[in-house]
């Protein structure tokens, strides 16, 4: 059990580490501020109308948010693996009712961090703020990068896009999720996929 809790902190602090220097003592004191929580596969790490209390950073496992709209239809949002940061922003930072649900695709660990204890990271250690905006800022620019996708690009295209930018993850989300998350449906992905796999023999 020790050993899992040193690799998950060696993972979250290199993670950071791309981003921002701290000193030994800031580590320890932003490590301080998380808490673990483990899912099980299909469990949910949120759900529409809760109030997102956390930012969970992913330790291991994979995780999927989507949006269900009033016929019942899923729309995949967002996929979060392995040192990604994962939450419904708006209601997390406004503290009111999420618009979407966040759902464990295989057994997950998070690291979570609530609104208090961020605010009080960013007084402890204002390095955080720089770190939180870089994330933030990055995931605005796939957000933005993936509507333009959406408005330009077949099918197609999009998942070579998605295949190049994220190699490994399909083999880890069951096709009707990647086919939701791409706005085509699951038929046309596999015949996508047989094609691609037919020009690489």
């Amino acid at each position: 059990m020790q050993e899992q809790v040193d690799t998950a902190r060696q993972k979250i602090l290199a993670q950071v580490d791309r981003y921002i220097t701290l000193t030994t003592a800031e580590q320890e004191y932003f490590l301080s501020c998380l808490q673990v929580k483990k899912l099980r596969r299909r469990q949910y790490l949120l759900q529409a109308r809760e109030i997102c209390r956390y930012e969970s950073f992913v330790v291991e496992g994979c995780l999927r948010s989507f949006y269900v709209d009033d016929n019942g239809d899923e729309h995949t949002l967002h996929f979060a693996i392995e040192d990604w940061w994962i939450s419904d922003l708006g209601s997390y930072l406004r503290q009111q009712p999420a618009a979407v649900h966040i759902e464990a695709l295989s057994p997950v660990t998070v690291w979570q961090l609530d609104l208090p204890a961020l605010e009080q990271l960013y007084r402890e250690v204002p390095a955080f703020e720089k770190y939180f905006r870089i994330l933030h800022q990055n995931a605005y620019i796939a957000q933005n990068e993936r509507i333009l996708h959406n408005i330009s690009m077949t099918g197609a295209q999009r998942y070579e896009a998605f295949l190049k930018k994220y190699p490994a993850l399909p083999q880890r989300i069951p096709q009707k999720y990647l086919a939701s998350y791409l706005g085509i449906t699951p038929v046309f992905l596999s015949q996508i996929r047989s094609k691609n796999t037919g020009k690489e023999e």
